[in-house]
């Protein structure tokens, strides 16, 4: 009607912001032009015109960002800015502990580094600790030793073996670390007399941390990552990792879209058929949280059902196709197979965008790195080809051997990767140094001690190889240093770490140079020897015990490596790379002694003035070797540590060591030693 568009003319001129016509004007006059008018700015407009539109909002998130206010300098003091090309990828955990989000973090990475995309890692653990160097191996598992000396997560060394990276103490972040960072902006007054909380301050300290570190290079490549790895400790619910949580959602939406995607992993238990309600409650409690996870990682006795499936994306408001299996395997090697399977980095593609960034063909120094799909899979069959091999089994005469296998970590990953190299199925026969130990015959239950060590000392001989690993404190150390006793007496295979070079030192000072009383400073608090073969180190402080030790990797040189056996494992180098982690040393006032009987120091520092590796002569011992470092920590799938390859070859044929150790020197350098390159 006219009235109608009458009212719809005055409304266009509001807009416009048109001065009104003088109402002289005849009306038919009027309500020509407000028409013209209307089909200008409408151009679809036909018998009915509307008001013209407001303007469109941005689509895309960059536009919209142009239109948020710059920071303020307060703001941005917890609030910094992130680097807007790297890739993220966060794995968390829920229902239980212990569900492999390691290994899924791991192999995720795995397939990525096959694609050709540079990836870092980083943990996050919610407990207020440093970092892992004074925590229990009982409660923690083993601490783990990176090249700068930073004693971290055991995860870590999961990161490293299976995605060959070299981390660095900051790539294992933790509550302890931040609050320390924070408190110490608060008392340099750089928070600008804000009242300093969880959120933000916290939670952009954390951001930070993830932003800064995410761009080190990892590899031998020198250039930034282009995707993080991001493992969240702990099980969502947690009241410790809510600031990582928090601050993990605010980086989400401080990058651009499709960079950053959440795989939550969780578990189906089998009672009867798949049970789905814990996930749901571990995604319902992630949601509460503000997060709603890209994929799920269902770990699970059996393959992920697809009726399992449709339940969970329906409960869960997630594609089923972004539900994955990670169902038991024979082996872990077989995990990156199987995701490879059900379409990860395809879907970490659509999320990610991954296509976007510039794959360059990196080069690789040595050829026994796993890197391709292909790789891991001939590595998972040469596992399971081990597996049905004849044993070989190693005497672990530990001490923190009830931790379980977390405890050791690394070494037992070293001896299956040197299982693995000579196709022989690992068997550990774990022996507990105390049960070594002989009892005073006036013990009140001295036969039945006396029981308990002639079992252990059968065990020990019905081994083929000897292994006594590092450790602190006296208890258990007489019977480590039988344990190298009885390996050099019966000629079995001996390997020592750390401390299983001490007490071999100092077993080798009582039975073959009569001195009684030898002993280490370390466990001899009342002063009562006066022959101490293995001392404090002078420039370590004794005040505190903290990240206070000889850490990190470090130069060994062989004094003879034309002659020596453990240049012959490193293939005939002049001097290695190894990572340390020790507070007490060989006394070398004793070296001279030891030389004239036989007992070869072999490696030793750049000063000449440490002794970290003791050998024998093959002709004397079948293989009998000592080293000062950690050779577990450099391991990895398809490249063994050369000190465990040469404990397993020898135990499993001990008549050819000498073959074995011609072979090594014949292959010949290999940058992972020498240093660490990949």
């Amino acid at each position: 009607s006219i009235d109608s568009l009458h009212w719809g003319s005055v409304g266009v001129k509001m807009v416009e912001g048109e001065v009104r016509r003088p109402r002289e004007e005849p009306l038919e006059a009027q309500r020509d032009q407000r028409a013209t008018k209307l089909r200008k700015t409408d151009s679809t407009a036909s018998d009915i015109h509307f008001p013209p539109p407001s303007p469109a909002p941005a689509d895309e998130f960059d536009e919209a960002s142009k239109l948020v206010p710059p920071a303020s300098p307060a703001s941005q003091a917890f609030r910094p800015q992130v680097e807007k090309d790297l890739k993220y990828i966060v794995v968390s955990g829920g229902v239980c502990s212990s569900l492999g989000k390691g290994v899924a973090t791991s192999s995720i990475g795995a397939l990525l580094r096959g694609h050709g995309f540079r990836v870092t890692a980083i943990k996050l653990d919610p407990y207020i600790n440093i970092d892992a160097g004074l925590m229990s191996p009982y409660e923690h598992g083993e601490v783990y030793v990176l090249d700068d000396g930073g004693e971290t997560d055991l995860d870590l060394g999961n990161y490293e073996r299976m995605m060959y990276l070299s981390l660095g103490r900051d790539n294992n972040l933790t509550t302890g670390k931040i609050y320390e960072s924070v408190i110490k902006k608060e008392r340099e007054g750089k928070y600008l007399g804000k009242t300093v909380q969880v959120v933000p301050h916290i939670t952009g300290a954390i951001v930070e941390w993830i932003n800064r570190v995410a761009q080190q290079s990892v590899d031998s490549s020198g250039l930034p990552p282009q995707i993080c790895m991001i493992e969240l400790g702990g099980t969502i619910g947690d009241i410790e990792s809510m600031p990582f949580i928090e601050a993990l959602r605010q980086l989400k939406f401080q990058l651009p879209e499709n960079s950053l995607a959440w795989c939550h992993c969780s578990y189906i238990p089998n009672m009867s058929g798949q049970k789905t309600k814990p996930t749901q409650h571990s995604v319902k409690a992630l949601l509460g949280l503000g997060v709603q996870p890209d994929m799920i990682i269902c770990r699970c006795p059996d393959p992920v059902l697809d009726e399992t499936r449709k339940k969970i994306a329906n409960q869960c408001a997630i594609q089923s196709g972004r539900i994955i299996s990670a169902h038991d395997v024979a082996n872990l090697f077989h995990v990156p197979g199987i995701f490879a399977q059900q379409h990860m980095i395809g879907m970490l593609n659509g999320l990610l965008h991954l296509d976007d960034l510039h794959v360059a063909k990196s080069s690789m120094h040595g050829s026994k790195n796993l890197r391709t799909l292909n790789d891991w899979e001939k590595f998972a069959k040469q596992v399971d080809q081990a597996e049905a091999a004849m044993p070989v089994t190693i005497a672990f005469v530990g001490k923190y051997n009830k931790g379980g296998g977390d405890a050791y970590q690394s070494v037992v990953a070293a001896l299956n990767h040197a299982a693995v190299a000579v196709t022989r199925k690992l068997k550990i026969e774990w022996i507990d140094a105390t049960h070594l130990e002989l009892p005073s015959k006036d013990a009140r239950n001295y036969e039945e001690l006396m029981r308990r060590v002639q079992e252990a000392e059968a065990l020990l001989k019905a081994a083929d190889g000897v292994f006594v690993p590092g450790g602190f404190g006296d208890r258990g150390v007489e019977g480590k240093a039988r344990a190298a006793t009885l390996a050099r007496e019966w000629k079995k295979p001996y390997l020592g770490v750390c401390l299983g070079m001490q007490v071999a030192l100092i077993s080798f000072a009582r039975d073959v140079l009569g001195i009684a009383d030898a002993t280490s400073e370390e466990f001899d608090s009342r002063k009562t020897s006066k022959n101490h073969v293995i001392i404090f180190m002078p420039e370590i402080s004794k005040e505190t015990m903290g990240a206070n030790m000889r850490l990190g990797a470090r130069y060994v040189e062989f004094t003879n490596p034309e002659n020596s056996l453990a240049s012959s494992l490193y293939g005939g180098q002049q001097r290695i790379m190894e990572r340390h982690r020790h507070r007490y040393e060989f006394n070398i006032a004793y070296k001279e002694r030891m030389e004239s009987k036989g007992l070869i120091f072999s490696g030793q520092d750049e000063t000449k003035e440490r002794m970290d590796i003791i050998e024998m002569s093959t002709k004397d011992h079948p293989f009998f070797m000592g080293v000062q470092y950690h050779p577990e920590y450099k391991s990895r799938p398809g490249t063994p540590s050369p000190a465990f390859y040469g404990l397993v070859a020898a135990a499993s044929n001990p008549k050819q060591v000498d073959e074995m150790l011609l072979k090594c020197r014949r292959e010949g350098r290999n940058a992972h030693w020498t240093p660490f390159m990949i």
